[in-house]
């Protein structure tokens, strides 16, 4: 594996790009806005997803798909609801066995079905890898030290990848639970908006450790649903990015979820807004998957609640504080 190809000139992107191009492989990045693509090829930055970080030497962005056919696996890095109009794009321009790699957090609105599923459908005879973990894309970008899971079905092609893009400091562990390494990136977003809620509510921290803990139960009860296996979520994928997206307002979904909290409605927070917050298409579909397989989710009801019916903040909070007291692990 000597040439990565990128889908995705956003903040995560243009991080993974870093990495590539820092572990020495020939880097081209595809991306829809063409200032992007003149900004890191001429100016060797992403000022408008990234701004301010330096990118390394070895990256090569451009807006046509075309470019990417001779990549030895491509970073599908677009926001998970264009999963698939997007795959149905670059489809044609890949050779049959180029593995594709999901770096998107969620499940599609319109189907219920996670990323891998989808690219199975857009893009058959094309392995499927899912990259996923606790990663600020600023972080990555500049250096800082990371670790991600790799889930995919081939163990040899794990370790070849891992092989290709680890370095000292951004260290992927692999597993075969492709299932459950997508359950942790989906269900964290949503679960953040609730810590931003509690946050912009000034709950403080007993509050959020205990959102995070809750939480945690019930991505545990999505995935043995779905049977994803209990150790992947308690990895990479899934506890360590529910710690981090629900720790920090860098997270685009925790800081949502905080203006949420401080009184602001979703529709006047997402008209200032030019990035992705997964959460908001997340909760609405992990809400309904929950409700026909009969799963108890009530952290990722409220958000649901709150977002998609308009009940306010403080009765959904007050709902959620009046359940029946309950043995800890049900």
């Amino acid at each position: 594996m000597k040439r990565a190809g990128i889908i995705g000139g956003g903040a995560w992107g243009t991080a993974l790009a870093c990495v590539t191009a820092r572990a020495g492989l020939s880097t081209t990045l595809w991306a829809l806005e063409r200032e992007v693509v003149e900004a890191i090829n001429n100016h060797n930055e992403n000022s408008v997803f990234l701004a301010d970080i330096p990118l390394p030497d070895g990256i090569r962005a451009t807006d046509s798909m075309a470019d990417l056919a001779d990549s030895d696996f491509v970073l599908m890095v677009c926001p998970a609801q264009f999963m698939r109009p997007v795959s149905q794009q670059l489809a044609p321009h890949l050779k049959s066995g180029i593995p594709l790699v999901i770096c998107a957090k969620g499940i599609e609105k319109t189907s219920g079905h996670f990323m891998s599923q989808v690219l199975a459908e857009t893009a058959p005879g094309h392995p499927i890898i899912v990259l996923s973990g606790p990663t600020f894309a600023s972080e990555v970008a500049t250096g800082l030290p990371a670790a991600v899971t790799i889930a995919g079905e081939d163990g040899a092609l794990l370790k070849a990848f891992a092989g290709a893009i680890g370095q000292p400091t951004f260290r992927p562990y692999w597993t075969n639970d492709v299932i459950g390494a997508q359950i942790g990136g989906a269900l964290k977003n949503v679960l953040a908006v609730a810590c931003g809620i509690a946050e912009g509510k000034k709950f403080g921290q007993n509050a959020r450790a205990a959102l995070i803990t809750r939480g945690m139960m019930e991505m545990l009860r999505f995935a043995e649903a779905n049977n994803a296996e209990f150790e992947t979520l308690m990895g990479l994928c899934g506890l360590g990015d529910l710690i981090l997206t629900c720790s920090s307002l860098q997270s685009r979904n925790m800081s949502f979820g905080k203006a949420l909290g401080e009184g602001r409605t979703m529709e006047e927070i997402l008209a200032r807004r030019k990035t992705v917050a997964e959460g908001v298409h997340s909760a609405e579909i992990v809400h309904k998957l929950a409700n026909d397989m009969n799963i108890d989710m009530p952290i990722c009801l409220a958000v649901y609640r709150i977002l998609y019916e308009k009940v306010e903040v403080d009765k959904a909070i007050r709902d959620v504080l009046a359940r029946p007291f309950q043995k800890e692990i049900a």
